[in-house]
């Protein structure tokens, strides 16, 4: 399974949600049966279900804990309100802070450099530049972060 499509999925996935009020489940699967289709060689069907199961657990956590990783993002956007951020850079710096602030299985840097890249997939030409400085700052004080 490749983490950066799974990463981007669950970005789309988000996007769904916040657009289409849909639930998790919902939005994953139709972000995963567009990708599957689109693209037979990435996602074979043995790893279709073990690709789901990981999107899946990153949307619901990234979504269970939106109020509050909104909150840490809202102190680290200088001159920017998280709500009136791009909908693409909101999902891509909340599933960012997720994965560094409320889940050990990938160290910090390879988040904000998956983070990177995905918003340069995505996004506009600055927004890798955006949220490499959003998270670089969050990174250094990220001890302090999940100590509270």
């Amino acid at each position: 399974m490749k983490r950066r499509l799974a990463r981007e999925i669950t970005v789309q996935s988000l996007y769904q949600m916040e657009m289409n009020g849909v639930e998790a489940e919902e939005a994953v699967a139709m972000v995963l049966t567009e990708v599957k289709e689109d693209n037979e060689t990435e996602i074979e069907i043995r790893n279709f279900t073990e690709m789901n199961t990981y999107v899946l657990s990153l949307v619901q956590g990234t979504w269970a804990n939106k109020e509050r990783i909104d909150q840490l993002l809202s102190e680290y956007l200088k001159g920017w309100q998280v709500e009136r951020l791009s909908r693409v850079d909101r999902q891509i710096l909340r599933l960012a802070c997720f994965e560094m602030v409320f889940s050990d299985d990938v160290p910090p840097k390879v988040v904000v450099n998956e983070a990177i890249d995905v918003a340069k997939h995505f996004g506009t030409d600055e927004s890798g530049k955006f949220v490499n400085g959003v998270l670089g700052k969050m990174i250094r004080e990220l001890e302090q972060i999940k100590a509270n």
